[in-house]
């Protein structure tokens, strides 16, 4: 059986000592052979079109002032549709949501019952709108065709 090696504590320490001058020797080694990478070969540009360059950008004329008031920030529109003529093919009253078959197509858009304007059921023909929700195109503004 091999008995375990107990080194005391200077041991230890100099065994330390020796690792880290060997790893600065190391260190030195690759910054003189030039495989270590400089801060001049990390350095990227943005240009004003938003794509990464290893070039500096050149020095242009005066860049262009912009007027902050002319900025205006609001929410987007939401993207509207003409009306549609569908088929209710599923309605849960009690969870209050459903779908709508589109008689012009094979889509089915679904609907909760907020969205529905006067009392609908299952296989009632219908008119609605489209809207672009969260997870796709939601039907809103649904009312039954005899009444426009």
């Amino acid at each position: 059986m091999a008995k375990p090696e107990i080194y005391s504590k200077r041991e230890n320490e100099k065994k330390k000592q020796a690792r880290r001058i060997e790893k600065q020797k190391r260190k030195e080694e690759r910054k003189l052979s030039g495989k270590g990478n400089s801060w001049d070969d990390m350095i990227a540009y943005v240009d004003e079109n938003g794509r990464i360059t290893s070039t500096p950008p050149e020095k242009e004329g005066p860049k262009e002032e912009i007027n902050h008031e002319e900025i205006r920030i609001s929410t987007p529109k939401k993207e509207m549709f003409p009306p549609f003529k569908g088929r209710v093919e599923h309605f849960n009253t009690s969870k209050g949501y459903g779908f709508i078959k589109d008689l012009a197509g094979t889509d089915k858009y679904f609907f909760h019952v907020n969205n529905v304007l006067t009392a609908i059921a299952e296989n009632d023909i219908v008119y609605f709108e489209l809207e672009r929700g969260k997870r796709g195109m939601n039907a809103i503004n649904i009312r039954p065709i005899n009444q426009s």
